[in-house]
């Protein structure tokens, strides 16, 4: 629908009626950093029912807007100015683009005679971005920023969730018109279909297959989250008796706590997750992508298994791991329908093999001596017990953020938040930070490794300016763990570059995590042995505000198990 001027009312500027279209569309912050290209804009926002949060740097406000948008389920939105501005959010936005995570990022460029003419601070956002979007758009027209901007969050949150850019030149920032907002309800999205609805026949064709199979097992992905579907799945397991394996991205969704649960598959997952999932005789995967760290060669996952795959996104269809039966529709739904008759069998080998997967093959590690540096699984199993599990944990990315997922329980999806396909080191910080503010009452922990905090660690700044109360916990091990990981299990231990050399002979540690934090207003404290933990992190829950815990663990431990690059389930490493 395009807008056409209404003279009975007043012109006003391209940028203004940006804002007030994102009024209209319910988007209550934003978080913007400023610039040439897109001041305009920013004056539009003062005063305007916006929260407008400025981060220190644009790849921390982007993160912030995906933080914001996995803890809330709705559409985030990131502001950024044309060039240097906007080729900083790109690692953030393919980190939404790859986990399927609805942000819009909104670019000020230059004025439309200057495009193409290398002008300054001038990229083409639209064709460096193409790759990592599910759509962008150019304003080229000042009448259709209302439209195009609710085309852009209506394709952000539907079908398969993810990132869209709108660019506007400053010129059309500049523009004066009568705006003429459509009914945002109901736009729609052009050349967007919606996704079918849920066919019968495969509906009984998935019953058909469970009532013949001896070895079930669910493979949940990221889908059952961002469908809303947990509690879908929990009914359709319990009737049906089967075991879930989680993905990474969908921990949470099940209980890990429940009998039913396997924890989740892949290089660190569980072994009996690993063992369940590539022994089964019938596996359902409901809005999963079968990720090579879940699969490793795919020509030995799941050998014997009748795969069923249900996504929305018919392209995941036979992309990575051929399925028997493809569904192409809203998890969500098919959930429904099969809860609607569900088929239970009593799986009793099935169930007791499972069993003795787990009591031989639990997570586990070796206490730390006294007074030694503690071991970062005890640090999280203290984190566990002292917040009831009711936290939401947001890691960076390495060996603690596999930790996290191992030594920390997940019972509600949207608690455990991860930059899980493109693995950014720097995402913990801001987008715990875009977490908190979207759930206040909620408490948010940044579980850091020094290595991944130290890359958007000005958001130090943002906390502090926009009192934001998050607690942050930095798993300090002087290295880059997962990386050195790789190097001790398959390069002989040579440390090339991952050692990050941060104390002297002297015994004395850089950076002094709590110095840098106190320069920002915001307290903390280190500590260096295991009687230690429990202290500290009490105090960390207690006080009042932002808090930063430096955990110095030292650098022994690996993640086990784990599964060699390469290489298959059955060749597991479980020490």
């Amino acid at each position: 629908m395009k807008s056409t001027p209404q003279e009975s009312k007043p012109a006003i500027k391209g940028a203004e009626i940006l804002v007030r279209t994102l009024e209209k569309l319910g988007v209550d912050t934003i978080f913007a950093y400023p610039g040439g290209q897109s001041l305009e804009l920013h004056q539009a926002m003062k005063g305007s029912k916006l929260r407008v949060i400025l981060p220190r740097h644009e790849q921390g406000g982007a993160f912030a807007a995906d933080g914001y948008a996995r803890i809330s389920g709705k559409t985030g939105c990131c502001m950024a100015t044309s060039g240097p501005g906007a080729t900083n959010l790109i690692t953030g936005i393919a980190d939404a683009y790859m986990d399927s995570i609805p942000v819009v990022f909104i670019t000020g460029q230059v004025g439309t005679p200057f495009i193409g003419k290398n002008a300054f601070q001038e990229t083409d956002i639209i064709g460096v971005t193409r790759p990592l979007v599910k759509h962008s758009f150019l304003v080229l027209d000042v009448n259709d920023i209302p439209r195009i901007v609710g085309e852009a969050f209506n394709l952000a949150s539907s079908g398969r969730p993810g990132p869209v850019l709108v660019d506007i030149p400053k010129n059309i920032q500049q523009a004066k018109t009568v705006p003429v907002y459509p009914d945002f309800s109901r736009i729609e999205v052009r050349n967007h279909p919606p996704c079918s609805s849920v066919n019968p026949s495969d509906v009984e064709a998935i019953k058909k297959a469970i009532k013949k199979c001896h070895r079930p097992c669910i493979y949940a992905g990221g889908g059952i989250i961002s469908s809303g579907a947990s509690e879908e799945l929990r009914k359709f397991a319990h009737a049906s008796n089967i075991p879930v394996a989680s993905t990474l991205m969908a921990l949470g969704a099940f209980p890990d706590d429940d009998p039913l649960s396997l924890r989740w598959p892949g290089m660190h997952g569980t072994y009996y997750a690993n063992y369940a999932i590539n022994e089964c005789d019938l596996l359902l995967a409901f809005g999963a992508r079968f990720d090579d760290r879940v699969t490793g060669p795919v020509k030995t996952f799941a050998q014997e298994a009748y795969i069923i795959h249900v996504d929305i996104d018919f392209s995941e269809i036979n992309k990575n791991k051929r399925a028997d039966l493809g569904i192409v529709a809203n998890v969500k739904d098919v959930l429904t329908e099969l809860n609607k008759a569900p088929f239970r069998q009593d799986y009793a080998p099935w169930h007791k093999q499972i069993a003795e997967w787990k009591a031989a093959h639990p997570l586990t590690y070796t206490p730390a001596k006294p007074h030694c540096p503690p071991k970062p699984q005890y640090v999280l199993e203290v984190l566990y017990r002292l917040t009831r599990g009711e936290a939401v944990i947001v890691p960076g990315v390495g060996q603690h953020q596999m930790w996290c997922g191992q030594f920390y329980r997940y019972k509600y999806p949207r608690q455990f938040l991860t930059s899980g396909g493109l693995g950014s080191m720097g995402f913990g910080l801001p987008a715990a930070m875009g977490a908190k503010v979207a759930c206040p009452d909620k408490l948010v922990v940044n579980v850091d490794g020094d290595g991944s905090f130290q890359m958007n660690i000005q958001e130090l700044g943002t906390l502090y300016a926009e009192e934001i109360p998050l607690k942050m916990i930095i798993l300090n091990n002087q290295h880059l763990g997962m990386v050195a990981q790789w190097e001790d299990r398959f390069y002989g231990s040579r440390h090339c570059n991952t050692v990050l050399k941060n104390h002297k002979e002297d015994g004395a540690y850089f950076p002094d995590f709590v110095t840098i934090a106190k320069g920002y207003n915001i307290p903390g404290r280190t500590i260096r042995e295991r009687e230690e933990v429990e202290d500290a992190i009490r105090e960390m829950l207690e006080t009042g505000g932002p808090f930063l815990l430096d955990c110095h663990t030292g650098y022994e431990e690996h993640v086990l198990p784990m599964i060699p690059p390469g290489c298959s389930y059955k060749d597991i490493l479980t020490e």
